[in-house]
């Protein structure tokens, strides 16, 4: 990892997919281009939206009606992986530089403070492994690969993803705190898995308990100094100037649908 010790800590910020997509996007290229230190930050997202993989163009059509009602937002990431819905969940991202390894070894090497973290919280978590289906499934936490963090009953908590340019690297990731089983239903066609935490807490409460147990155990499992630094006022105009990455419009899903059914894929 980056020999720099001192990393910027973001305050936790709620607001829109498009808001949060353009902060860790613009993160990263800062980071790339050597005008930004490593940076942490937390967040949660307003009004509930369905967030898809910068690769993945084949999405329910019922996404864009339930987007087209008002129910979710639909934005594109700018990592891979499967389409996760961001009500009631953390979002964690980390941008930093200098890993070495595989993907797969930079993804623990980043998830180590996920997991001391949540360990000083009383929950233990391991790694995935990704089932046969995990290519055709739409939604994220319907399967688990080796770079997510799952549960003793092997349901998944964390669901992360990954993105390079050069020797820099975005991670970032959804923890599930609080889903609305309804919403969930009506986005992924399945009941929703319950999250059994040892914490006592909800709402904003427990979101502030697992940002600070975070955070510390970042600060210790990548030996570095966290300076807290929100936006300024010219960074926010720098970030919101960014284009918005696109999403399939309707006449693209009912395209991609057809296409799954000569292929068989679902």
């Amino acid at each position: 990892m980056t020999n720099n010790s001192d990393w910027r800590l973001i305050p936790p910020l709620e607001a829109s997919g498009r808001v949060q997509m353009a902060i860790d996007r613009w993160l990263l290229e800062q980071h790339q281009r050597g005008l930004h230190p490593p940076a942490l930050r937390f967040y949660t997202w307003s009004p509930p939206a369905i967030s898809l993989g910068y690769h993945q163009h084949r999405l329910p059509a019922s996404w864009q009606h339930l987007a087209a009602a008002g129910a979710v937002d639909l934005v594109r990431r700018p990592t891979g992986g499967r389409g996760v819905l961001h009500q009631g969940d953390l979002t964690y991202m980390v941008v930093t530089s200098g890993l070495s390894g595989s993907r797969i070894q930079a993804y623990q090497e980043i998830c180590e403070f996920l997991i001391q973290g949540w360990r000083s919280l009383g929950l233990e978590l391991h790694y995935g492994s990704a089932g046969r289906g995990y290519i055709h499934n739409p939604n994220c936490f319907g399967t688990a690969t080796g770079a997510d963090l799952v549960l003793a009953d092997n349901s998944k908590l964390i669901g992360s993803a990954q993105m390079r340019r050069g020797n820099t690297i975005l991670q970032h990731g959804s923890m599930r705190l609080s889903p609305d089983a309804t919403l969930f239903e009506q986005v992924f066609g399945e009941a929703v898995t319950p999250v059994k935490l040892p914490i006592n807490q909800r709402g904003e409460a427990l979101v502030s308990t697992v940002v600070e147990a975070l955070t510390v155990a970042a600060r210790d499992c990548f030996g570095v100094e966290m300076a807290v630094q929100p936006f300024s006022e010219s960074e926010w105009h720098e970030i919101l100037a960014q284009p918005e990455l696109e999403i399939p419009s309707p006449n693209q899903v009912l395209q991609n649908l057809a296409l799954q059914n000569q292929d068989g894929q679902c």
